[in-house]
């Protein structure tokens, strides 16, 4: 299992962990955003966090049934935990700002389903992932992602097992520092995409 120390240089190794002015996708701002996506694209990298991920997931977690993970952000991670757990693996898309499963992708009812993501901060698209399990009649038996940053205050209530957890401090447009005023605001998520 890969220590928080060697799990940090990889995201910074890969420019995983980026500095400057960021619009979340829950609306609020940050000074750094992880783009999982950089991480990903260096394959022998990522193999070692989600390697080291399924370890945490399965120490933590009994009898998965299913991996559900968002769209865009989670794809790749669910993918990669399915195949090391040899779980089926399954997304869903934002259509008209709502998740939903395409591709005759299903939730078979009663199946217990672990929600994977790239990044938790507020637990909002995991949550409404969630939902269509919930909807499909089955159990959402926890949470896991590559990085927690949300400090203890996402809106998930289960358990969230992570690979690393980070507290970068966000701000509403109201509390922003001043330094961050100062700085454009890029929207690097996909939730609008």
């Amino acid at each position: 299992m890969l220590s928080y120390k060697d799990s940090l240089k990889i995201l910074k190794e890969t420019n995983a962990l980026l500095e400057g002015h960021f619009v979340l996708s829950s609306g609020l701002h940050s000074a750094q955003y992880v783009q999982c996506a950089q991480l990903l694209s260096k394959p022998h990298l990522a193999q070692e966090i989600c390697n080291s991920l399924a370890e945490k997931i399965v120490k933590e977690f009994k009898n998965i049934d299913l991996i559900l993970s968002p769209a865009m952000g989670g794809v790749i991670i669910g993918y990669e935990i399915g195949k090391i757990l040899k779980k089926v693996a399954i997304f869903s898309e934002r259509i008209d700002n709502k998740f939903l499963l395409r591709r005759d992708f299903s939730i078979p009812k009663k199946s217990n389903v672990l929600i994977v993501e790239d990044v938790i901060t507020t637990g909002k698209s995991s949550i409404e992932c969630a939902q269509l399990a919930i909807n499909s009649d089955a159990n959402i038996i926890g949470y896991a992602c590559i990085i927690d940053r949300s400090d203890g205050n996402s809106l998930i209530k289960k358990k969230i097992v992570s690979q690393i957890e980070f507290n970068i401090p966000t701000f509403t447009k109201d509390d922003m520092p001043e330094n961050l005023k100062s700085i454009k605001a890029v929207k690097p998520g996909s939730r609008n995409l």
